[in-house]
């Protein structure tokens, strides 16, 4: 407001704050940060109203942002800084910072570049077992052979990749750091038909009545750890039993696998020492959303049918590794936009710095590492005769 319409304003304010509990604060000099324009309060006057600490905190932030211009050194993640803390003073989630600081600089997320499905890459000694492994014991639908590799749907624009290592970036002796959840709601007859085929079993399906999920773990031909997974209504599956609802059964595509069996997502499970942090970069780099908490491990929605899951290491499957035998892989439609960007603001580091095109124009990749050395792959499938079945489910979804 005006400082005249404040003026009147404030005794009719105070009323009412003192009324609900609430402190109010009139403030002159409103902190100008790059979630808002620098005038958005120029000349005005902007009623505060606060709870506990809130204004020492706010006081506090102006403060240090002061500091920081006295030091020169109010730029960068410093002034990115300074905007989130006052986007969590006002209560803006991750995502609605993200939003407001790409509508007024030039900071960019993952998630602007239009993310088109989820993708995971494994490496094996024995491509054609774990092929016929994935394709026949499973069921999954193979869309795409190039023979060095080959593609599989989990479900609607999920998808797997399974490289000969010999060839990959990874060696199949790496530690295999990552589980792939299976997202079903047949639980106890996949674990029946695993049974029968004779799938080796980490751990066995022992549903829990009134537990967040049900689920047992099997292992794949060269021992990467495969969840079957059931998410229940639960208070911290709120926001993703909704997203999951959402989406269809893709049936699996094999004669062995009794009929009506499927999935509807998948959730890739990647170790940490510091799942706080990689929070932050997941959320503030990748620009993915928080769709449920278990308190050890953080689930990420980052396509309609594809998730990722941080896990404590103390408490995981697997133990921290420094090398590991998987690269996660993030398919979207400006692949060349995000990689610009990347190489001009380095919010993480690339794997050898260029752009590349695959053999015979099939797809547009580069390749960097998150902070805890896990690879990432942003990639986009082009035109071509063998991307035909993978490129028509990318566009249905």
């Amino acid at each position: 407001m005006s400082p005249e319409e404040m003026d009147t304003f404030l005794p009719l304010a105070q009323k009412e704050a003192d009324k609900y509990g609430v402190s109010i604060y009139r403030e002159s000099d409103l902190i100008t940060t790059d979630l808002f324009p620098e005038n958005v309060a120029t000349g005005k006057d902007v009623l505060l109203l606060y709870q506990g600490t809130v204004l020492d905190e706010y006081v506090e932030l102006k403060e240090d942002k002061a500091s920081l211009i006295s030091q020169n050194k109010y730029e960068g993640k410093e002034r990115e800084g300074i905007a989130r803390r006052f986007g969590r003073l006002l209560s803006y989630t991750p995502q609605g910072m993200n939003k407001l600081l790409a509508s007024n600089t030039s900071f960019r997320t993952m998630r602007d570049f239009g993310i088109t499905g989820s993708n995971v890459f494994l490496y094996y000694k024995d491509l054609a077992a774990a092929t016929k492994f994935y394709g026949e014991t499973l069921g999954l639908e193979m869309v795409a052979d190039y023979k060095m590799a080959t593609i599989f749907r989990i479900a609607g624009d999920s998808f797997l990749i399974l490289v000969d290592a010999e060839k990959g970036m990874h060696s199949a002796d790496e530690p295999k750091t990552v589980a792939l959840a299976l997202l079903t709601d047949e639980l106890p007859a996949w674990w029946d038909y695993l049974q029968e085929a004779g799938v080796e079993i980490k751990y066995s399906y022992k549903p829990k009545e009134g537990g967040p999920h049900d689920g047992f773990v099997a292992v794949d031909p060269e021992g990467y750890l495969l969840e079957f997974e059931l998410f229940k209504q639960h208070p911290e599956n709120e926001k993703f039993i909704p997203l999951l609802k959402d989406n269809s059964n893709a049936l699996t595509n094999s004669e062995k696998v009794p009929m009506g069996l499927g999935f509807h997502g998948s959730i890739t499970w990647l170790y940490y020492k510091d799942v706080l942090g990689m929070q932050q970069f997941y959320e503030e780099v990748l620009g993915l959303e928080l769709v449920a908490d278990q308190g050890w491990t953080k689930i990420y929605q980052l396509s309609d049918y594809g998730f990722i899951g941080l896990v404590d290491e103390a408490r995981g499957m697997h133990d921290f590794t420094e090398e590991k035998a998987v690269t996660v892989s993030y398919l979207l439609e400006d692949v060349q936009g995000w990689y610009e960007f990347v190489k001009a603001h380095e919010p993480f580091e690339l794997r050898t710095g260029k752009f590349e095109t695959g053999p015979e124009e099939k797809y547009n990749a580069f390749v960097g590492y998150d902070p805890y050395g896990y690879f990432m792959e942003f990639d986009k499938f082009l035109p071509h005769t063998d991307n035909e079945k993978l490129l028509k489910y990318l566009e249905e979804e």
